[in-house]
């Protein structure tokens, strides 16, 4: 069986279980307010309080647990929804990209954590992984590609920094962190409950303005390109969505919080991507599906 036929099997497969996860995610009201993404949260559970500083929070001498890690992932999702858009209505859109998206975090490694994949509206061309796995694309980044081997690509890329916890590296290096193996309930008061809050607006500030450390796009672009293989698809697909934005670069006037000013300079992150495509001789045979891409995307 070739590739192609095994990808659709696997996409196929997870077709009913990402369809439930998106009615879910779909229900969202439509206002850009805290409540949106709280309402998956139980005020009286651990991440509940997490985000009203009343409980523990992990620090740089021991490892986040999954919990803390998806309640900070709302919080910053919320602010995601603000800057960027809400939902595409486009119920066929959020299907297929949840469908692309859960394929490729199957085969990521960090598999064994819920993923949630959002498009929204948006004419600013960008992706953003939250931590805990939420991922947002944007509509105009979307209308640039023109393949599924290329939304596997950028999709890839989002939940390689997911599962290098790459967010939460960039949280445990903040001064809130410092010399501090965890923050209990009662230093979550007072000044530490105002680092607290400073501390998620920096990471506001990193995901949606300034963007990660340049390694960490680098990692994630190689995570992606071996995720993207593994799944069934041309890991050339990043490289070419690179190249298309490269294209295009010039002539977007406004680049605040698009991906040319989250992201490392796309002619340095091409060169890494072309010589990383050595290791897959076999890349032309796998799945690129532009024709399922259109009927699904346009």
């Amino acid at each position: 069986m070739n590739s192609t036929h095994s990808l659709k099997r696997v996409l196929s497969a997870l077709a009913l279980s990402t369809m439930l996860a998106l009615t879910t995610l779909l229900a969202l009201p439509a206002v850009a307010s805290a409540a949106g993404f709280m309402d998956f949260l139980d005020p009286n559970t651990k991440e509940g309080k997490i985000l009203s500083g009343a409980t523990a929070v992990l620090g740089s001498s021991q490892q986040m647990d999954y919990k803390s890690e998806r309640a900070i992932g709302e919080r910053l999702a919320v602010e995601g929804l603000r800057r960027y858009g809400m939902p595409a209505q486009d119920q066929t859109l959020q299907h297929y990209v949840t469908l692309v998206g859960t394929a490729v975090a199957m085969n990521s490694p960090r598999p064994d954590i819920p993923y949630r994949f959002v498009v929204v509206e948006s004419p600013v061309q960008n992706a953003f992984a939250c931590p805990g796995g939420i991922i947002f694309v944007t509509s105009a980044l979307v209308k640039t590609m023109n393949s599924e081997a290329q939304l596997a690509g950028i999709l890839a890329h989002e939940v390689g920094h997911v599962a290098h916890r790459h967010a939460l590296k960039s949280i445990q290096r903040a001064q809130f962190f410092s010399g501090v193996g965890q923050i209990t309930a009662a230093t979550m008061k007072g000044d530490k409950g105002a680092q607290f809050e400073s501390m998620i607006g920096d990471l506001q500030n990193v995901l949606f303005d300034k963007g990660l450390d340049q390694n960490m796009e680098y990692e994630a672009d190689a995570t992606a390109m071996e995720t993207a293989y593994r799944t069934g698809y041309n890991p050339a697909g990043l490289m070419e969505t690179l190249q298309a934005l490269h294209r295009i670069e010039a002539s977007t006037p406004n680049k605040k919080g698009s991906w040319f000013s989250t992201h490392p300079p796309l002619s340095s992150r091409i060169a890494k991507n072309q010589a990383q495509m050595k290791k897959y001789p076999d890349a032309a045979a796998l799945a690129t599906l532009p024709d399922r891409y259109k009927a699904n995307s346009k």
